[in-house]
């Protein structure tokens, strides 16, 4: 992999080993050796440089939202009133205290983000949008998509050798 401005160059064992963690980051290192083909101390060794790198953010179990209880989702765009920095950084500080977004990304175009929220349901969703959402003055507008079926929900990067 080309590695650019800001990345981190991978050889081709590092690409193996986090395929697999992408895979099921609670295997053993010998396990995960085993199955990137290196001995267990180099295997370990590689994975700590991944994590003292920043590939390897966190390591967490992904639990299965509607198995919690979380049976609705839904993906808002949302407008700031005023799309200054000191408002971005203000809705970005909000958005991190609110446990129901899973998701925001700071976009471009005609909206200035897009959350995925999940709720209990869709008055509990209601209630996120009164309260939380739309009662400040940063928001001006959110449109709402609702999340029907998910098709593919993966967390792992499409990491691919040279």
């Amino acid at each position: 992999m080309k590695a650019s401005p800001g990345t981190t160059h991978l050889d081709p064992a590092d690409i193996r080993v986090l395929r697999i963690l992408q895979r099921d980051a609670s295997l053993s290192i010998a396990e995960i050796a085993r199955q990137a083909g290196m001995s267990q101390t180099p295997c370990w060794r590689r994975i700590k440089k991944l994590k003292d790198g920043g590939v390897v953010r966190q390591i967490a179990a992904l639990v299965d939202r509607e198995a919690v209880g979380l049976q609705f989702a839904s993906y808002s765009f949302v407008k700031l009133s005023i799309p200054s920095r000191d408002n971005m950084e203000e809705f970005d500080r909000m958005v991190n205290r609110w446990p129901e977004v899973v998701l925001c990304e700071r976009i471009t175009g005609a909206v200035d983000y897009l959350l995925k929220i999940v709720a209990e349901d869709i008055k509990d969703y209601d209630d996120f949008l009164r309260l939380k959402l739309l009662n400040n003055e940063l928001v001006s507008d959110v449109q709402s998509r609702i999340v029907i079926a998910t098709v593919k929900d993966t967390p792992a990067l499409p990491i691919r050798e040279t």
